[in-house]
């Protein structure tokens, strides 16, 4: 009677698939624990870098995990017109470093005096290009551990006994791969534009978008929103051929120089206050954005209203009584042709948590 093994079960192919099968529900295959790493950090940009390079002279176990091809990929799109306002002291007249590196506005820290941002540029105040390349230098001269074109996606927490704090960080970049770090620090800076909603704000165009040459505004009225270094940094680069600008801000200019914070306006960029106080067309208006409104006509410019008229008018030019109607001294009474946004920018936190 002795039937072959091939004539019970087949051909070797199938009892090869049977062997798998049955070994696979007899002993299923673990989940793959996420390669762990003590910290991560996302961002690669001056705080990245930095924070990596210490990690590193820890000896700590860590990744960086930045989204762009390389570090510091902010500053190749800012600031808009590349001029950075961080101070760039080639010359102390001294010799010590820490006394130099006190007065030394864009260098990170490190042991290797190739790295100092002096090497980088003549300028006292550089082409924000340069800082791109320096953090570039920085990070493969230091050996650093950095993952490009990596974009973390979203980030959970898992309680875990186990772990020294008691959880982890999953981190799951754009192709679904996960990372499992017990610390996790973000230096993603603030990348995003800050948006303020209110009647018309469709018509206006992003300080991330708008054009950078002077020759887009030629003749033109333009109308800025926000009084930060962005929007005097525009506005310098449009003042010789507009017909006027006004700048609206809900607060009074705040002067680096009289408050001894450098992220306040800076003197550089600062031209539209001797335009403004020399009575050459240009001026400074205060209004929250929220009690306005934008109008545009039939010809393509845009009025500016108060809300209160918006609401009551059809919400179209010919309808809505604008201020100037009833008011010669109405300061924005003349339409623009164009309204520029530069209110800042906030912290991205929604996109990943």
């Amino acid at each position: 009677m002795g039937l072959s093994v091939a004539r019970l079960w087949g051909s070797p192919g199938l009892l090869l698939t049977v062997a798998l099968y049955l070994a696979h529900t007899l002993h299923p295959v673990q989940a793959s624990t996420p390669p762990h790493r003590d910290y991560c950090v996302l961002g690669a940009g001056p705080a990245g870098l930095q924070m990596a390079y210490f990690l590193q002279r820890a000896g700590r176990d860590y990744t960086v995990f930045e989204r762009a091809p390389g570090p510091g990929s902010f500053f190749t799109r800012y600031p808009r017109h590349r001029k950075l306002i961080s101070i760039n002291k080639r010359y102390t007249g001294r010799a010590n470093s820490e006394f130099n590196l006190r007065h030394d506005w864009n260098s990170l820290l490190s042991h290797d005096p190739r790295l100092l941002f002096r090497h980088y540029s003549p300028a006292y105040f550089p082409d924000a290009s340069d800082m791109v390349r320096y953090l570039g230098d920085f990070a493969a001269r230091l050996g650093l551990h950095v993952l490009y074109n990596t974009t973390i996606a979203h980030v959970t927490l898992n309680k875990d006994r186990q772990a020294w704090n008691g959880h982890y960080f999953i981190l799951t970049d754009q192709k679904g791969q996960p990372y499992q770090c017990s610390v996790l620090l973000v230096a993603t800076g603030l990348s995003v534009p800050n948006l303020v909603d209110f009647p018309g704000s469709e018509y206006v165009e992003g300080y991330e978008s708008v054009s950078v040459d002077p020759k887009d505004f030629v003749g033109q009225n333009v109308l800025i929103l926000g009084r930060g270094n962005s929007a005097f940094e525009t506005a310098e680069n449009i003042l010789g051929v507009t017909n006027f600008i006004h700048m609206l801000s809900r607060s009074r200019v705040r002067l680096s120089w009289a408050t001894h914070y450098v992220g306040d306006l800076r003197a550089i960029n600062n031209g539209l206050l001797d335009t403004y106080q020399l009575k050459s067309l240009d001026g400074l208006l205060e209004s929250d954005l929220t009690d306005l409104a934008i109008v545009k006509d039939r010809e393509g410019k845009f009025h500016i209203t108060l809300k209160f008229y918006w609401e009551e008018g059809n919400q179209h030019a010919d309808a809505i009584t604008l201020p100037q109607d009833d008011s010669d001294n109405f300061a924005m009474r003349v339409a623009y042709d164009r309204v520029i946004r530069c209110l800042g920018w906030n912290f991205d936190f929604p996109s990943f948590f």
